[in-house]
């Protein structure tokens, strides 16, 4: 089976599984946005998947994403990964979306980096972010914590450069994921109370999209049931 053959299987599966979720959970499926996640799959499987309908993908390392913009043309890539402040440069260069902006400073160093990037040309609109949420409150693993949620929700707001467009969680390995899903869900609708326009909540992988659809998100994010198992453990 060739490469494009094993990748339109797995996306075949997986957007039927997401119909399946839909229609289960009373949902329209355009609804629900499906990210397919190409971390440590070469470049070429992202023009593979380009040519089977997809626009859209996420990235978890600045250095592997940033390379990969380089070389192909008309996708979409999403930054998931934690952004150290250093790196804040290139992935407002490149990225149509941050899903993991989880602090003040870093808000401010995406700031200063997107309106460079306008200024230069390299970019034509403001960076799409998406809050990470943490949801065990310790925010050295990623997110920010409840308490400080809404200072940095309204950081984002007031940024001229900056486009709140909701939140992003993942549950902690040892949590129950229908909790964790539901206080996200709970969390996005106090965001959208204020910020109306912050209509993304990115929740769900492979292993969990249906619960992550029955509890309200709007995009899931799939790498292993759409590409298979991680081709490369390290890139330079």
């Amino acid at each position: 089976m060739s490469r494009r053959d094993e990748l339109a299987e797995g996306l075949a599966a997986t957007r039927s599984r997401l119909d399946a979720a839909c229609r289960a959970a009373g949902r329209d499926r355009t609804e629900v946005a499906l990210l397919p996640v190409t971390k440590f799959f070469p470049a070429s499987d992202i023009a593979l998947l380009q040519e089977l309908g997809c626009t859209d993908f996420g990235e978890n390392r600045e250095q592997e994403a940033a390379a990969k913009a380089a070389e192909l043309t008309g996708a979409r890539l999403h930054m998931l990964g934690h952004i150290q402040r250093n790196k804040a440069k290139s992935v407002a260069r490149w990225a149509a979306m941050v899903h993991s902006l989880d602090s003040i400073r870093l808000a401010g160093a995406l700031e200063r980096s997107t309106e460079a990037a306008l200024e230069a040309g390299v970019r034509a609109a403001p960076l799409d972010v998406l809050i990470q949420i943490s949801l065990d409150g310790d925010p050295a693993r990623g997110g920010v914590t409840r308490a400080d949620l809404a200072a940095l929700v309204e950081t984002v707001a007031q940024s001229p450069s900056l486009r709140l467009r909701g939140v992003m969680g993942v549950p902690p390995l040892e949590a129950d994921p229908e909790r964790a899903f539901t206080e996200l869900a709970e969390l996005w609708t106090d965001v959208r109370r204020d910020h109306p326009d912050a209509d993304v909540f990115s929740a769900g992988m492979s292993g969990d999209l249906e619960l992550a659809v029955k509890l309200g998100s709007t995009c899931v994010r799939v790498g292993t049931a759409i590409l298979g198992r991680r081709p490369l453990t390290s890139l330079p």
